[in-house]
């Protein structure tokens, strides 16, 4: 997508369509006579009898009777005007041109300095996303080609640009079928991105196995698509000021292993390498934006799946670390990849390493859809993901992690299980993790609830959102 600042006001910009911001209800005679004081009374009418109250992310659509140069007006609210509410009025904006196939939009939600621009850029791109490749021809919208931002500051919106490559390419992997992301492909996709300072290696099943990963070989082995192994390195000119890593659940199609799950809890189960996808969005926008810090990207990609090879329960897997851990659930699968990623990642010498995973149900049920829970024993670093993840509108919660609750993962036969109590799994699958890290500072976030939406929210589309991604962006280039 195109991004320009156009020097005139929105009613003299060419467009298919033109979006103009609304600050509350009170506000709307008044930016209407500033937008067109020739024909303010015409709108304000049609606004009025439409009952149109500018909460932020509402719109109205109004045909422009030729008095624009855009066929048509979409007025947005703003509300209050903050970072939020200019994202939701952006947000629906996209949501708005992609449903009427809108390929140049004029954007005018008030002046605009740069951090203000780049929340706007994104949440309009994120709005405008729709995953509709598989429908037929006529079934689908345009994409904008075009942003035309008015009252934006003048300069390359490099970091907007940056971060809406990385969540689009995330939700892509997320929304594609498992048939064509697997972990063959989906390291494939990672390895596209190599180039311009950033080295990706992949390990194939073989080199997994003799490095010692039991976690990943287990997971893996009762698919017909081997596991792979992927390790994405950006590393700036001169000394980083800090090294960091990056962790991802790669899981590309979960049915369970032999803890089979029913038919109904499969049907979506290509998300469950959000985590993953996460990591390769974050490290694509990290490519782009140089930043002096070196960056590691880690996912562990796999198969769960039911066949004669598949890992059982009772068996005791020998992971990266050393450990060994005694299996009571094979759809506990995440975690496993997970433990060898980290122990991995903890011998890379980084400062400190996030992991992100759709990693269980209890998650969601705590939280909801909408938020993450974010796990952590370094308050330092709890601090720096929460003010990211403010900076970027997505919603993480910090949950506790007691050490008492680690007595349900006692094994009889192993070091550690991989399973605890019904009772709070989301807060013993992190302390599972934690024992895989040795060194640096370390926090699970388990993006479960947010990664796919099952019907729109707000400007999102049903599907993959990239959950995590700008959050991740934010932390690294803030480090």
């Amino acid at each position: 997508m195109q991004i320009r600042v156009p020097n005139q006001p929105l009613r003299s910009v060419e467009a298919d369509l033109a979006v103009l911001g609304i600050p509350g209800e009170d506000a709307l005679e008044a930016t209407l006579r500033a937008a067109d004081p020739d024909h303010a009374d015409d709108w304000l009418a049609a606004a009025r009898a439409e009952e149109f109250k500018a909460k932020a992310g509402t719109a109205l659509a109004l045909p422009s009777f030729g008095r624009w140069k855009a066929p048509r007006i979409l007025l947005v609210g703003t509300g209050e005007g903050s970072a939020q509410d200019l994202r939701l009025a952006a947000g629906k904006a996209g949501f708005e041109a992609r449903n009427r196939g809108a390929s140049t939009v004029a954007l005018a939600l008030g002046e605009l300095d740069e951090a203000a621009a780049t929340e706007v850029i994104v949440a309009f791109g994120t709005g405008n996303y729709r995953f509709d490749r598989y429908k037929a021809e006529d079934q689908r919208k345009a994409a904008a080609g075009t942003l035309l931002l008015v009252g934006g500051p003048d300069g390359d919106p490099a970091v907007a640009r940056a971060i809406l490559a990385g969540v689009t390419l995330a939700r892509d992997l997320v929304n594609e079928p498992a048939a064509e992301i697997y972990p063959e492909t989906l390291a494939a996709r990672a390895e596209e991105l190599a180039g311009d300072g950033l080295t990706v290696e992949v390990w194939d099943a073989d080199r997994i196995r003799e490095a010692g990963m039991g976690g990943i070989t287990a997971v893996g082995q009762g698919s017909a698509k081997p596991a792979r192994f992927i390790h994405m390195t950006w590393k700036p000119e001169g000394e980083p000021r800090a090294r960091l890593a990056l962790v991802g659940k790669g899981v590309t199609f979960d049915a369970g292993g032999l803890s089979l799950k029913p038919s109904s809890g499969m049907q979506t189960m290509r998300c469950d390498m959000a985590g993953g996808a996460a990591v390769i969005g974050a490290m694509r926008a990290i490519r782009d934006l140089r930043p002096d810090v070196e960056v590691h990207g880690i996912v562990g990609a796999v198969e769960n799946m039911n066949a004669a090879d598949s890992y059982k329960l009772g068996d005791i897997l020998h992971m990266y670390n050393g450990k060994r851990v005694e299996i009571h659930n094979t759809d506990a699968e995440g975690r496993l990849v997970l433990a060898d990623c980290l122990a991995y990642a903890s011998e890379l010498g980084v400062d400190a390493v996030v992991d992100a995973a759709t990693l269980t149900g209890a998650c969601v049920v705590a939280l909801g859809d909408h938020y993450s829970g974010l796990f952590t024993d370094d308050d330092a670093l709890a601090g720096k993901l929460e003010a990211a993840a403010e900076a970027a509108g997505e919603y993480l919660w910090r949950m506790p992690l007691p050490d008492w609750y680690k007595e349900q993962l006692k094994a009889e036969w192993g070091d550690i299980k991989n399973v605890g109590s019904r009772w709070g799994g989301a807060i013993t699958a992190a302390l599972f993790l934690r024992e895989f890290v040795d060194g640096p500072a370390w926090a699970h976030v388990d993006i479960a609830g947010p990664a796919f939406l099952e019907k729109p929210w707000r400007h999102f589309a049903a599907g993959g959102t990239g959950a995590l991604v700008p959050t991740l962006v934010r932390w690294i280039t803030g480090a």
